[in-house]
């Protein structure tokens, strides 16, 4: 059977990172027909098991069925459709914009949120590790919170994050941003983090099975479109810096403080 014909029927019930790696499947037929799942995945920045649910999902019986298909499909010169059916008008895509933000707030875990806060109740350092477009927004992020009166410390390049590592204590915070959250650097800070003090290590990623969510204390994960310009990355982080604000404002609002108030005007 043509792939297309099996997976129509299936496209609407993708999720928005199902979505992408759906775009990304079409666009690449040729070039996975002979990869093997870890190498698809690999090239996904997903685990083996993320994307053996989407392929599941779209209605084939494991990875081998969906390969096979495609070779079928190329080999009978059947018709590949150039464009994604998920790209939207400029228009819709405010709703789209929106809509990922409203999810990750949505998401939030209430439970997570509260170790959170109850752990800023304690005064902690809190050590912010980033690289690539997220620094841009922990700058931010530190700015919000040593407004709040905290003592943040952001090393902004590989040399000053080993520093901080050796740094942290057992009652600080590390918040540690990656959207893909496979970036080897911050998942062995983890791993370093964790065989000396173990401070709390919070991870906020994208909502795929990844590594760094795997590897951290407590995960709060973001939707976003995934989106270049010119090969340069420019994807949307405003859910990012939507989920510390909201951690700010809900220890605000719980710490009885008189030197903290929250006003809704």
């Amino acid at each position: 059977m043509d792939f297309f014909e099996i997976v129509n029927s299936h496209i609407a019930e993708l999720t928005k990172n199902e979505q992408v790696l759906f775009d990304y499947v079409i666009t690449n037929l040729d070039n996975i027909k002979n990869k093997s799942i870890r190498e698809v995945a690999d090239d996904c920045f997903v685990s083996t098991t993320t994307f053996l649910r989407f392929v599941r999902k779209l209605g084939f019986s494991g990875f081998s069925e969906f390969t096979t298909v495609i070779k079928y499909t190329l080999l009978n010169k059947k018709t590949i459709p150039q464009s994604s059916p998920f790209v939207v008008s400029q228009k819709d895509y405010r709703e789209e914009y929106l809509k990922n933000l409203v999810e990750s707030v949505r998401v939030m875990d209430t439970d997570k949120v509260t170790q959170i806060v109850t752990q800023l109740q304690k005064k902690p350092k809190i050590f912010l590790f980033a690289k690539g477009l997220s620094k841009e927004i922990m700058r931010y992020v530190k700015y919000l919170y040593n407004t709040a009166g905290f003592f943040v410390i952001f090393p902004e390049d590989h040399q000053t994050r080993a520093i901080a590592q050796q740094q942290a204590e057992k009652n600080d915070i590390v918040f540690i941003f990656s959207y893909k959250g496979e970036d080897l650097e911050l998942i062995e800070a983890v791993r370093k983090l964790k065989s000396q003090n173990h401070p709390l290590i919070v991870s906020i990623t994208g909502a795929d099975n990844n590594l760094l969510q795997n590897s951290s204390d407590l995960n709060l994960y973001l939707f976003t479109d995934e989106i270049s310009l010119n090969h340069l990355d420019i994807t949307s982080h405003i859910s990012m810096i939507a989920l510390m604000e909201l951690i700010l404002y809900q220890f605000i609002e719980t710490s009885g403080s008189e030197n903290y108030h929250l006003v809704f005007r």
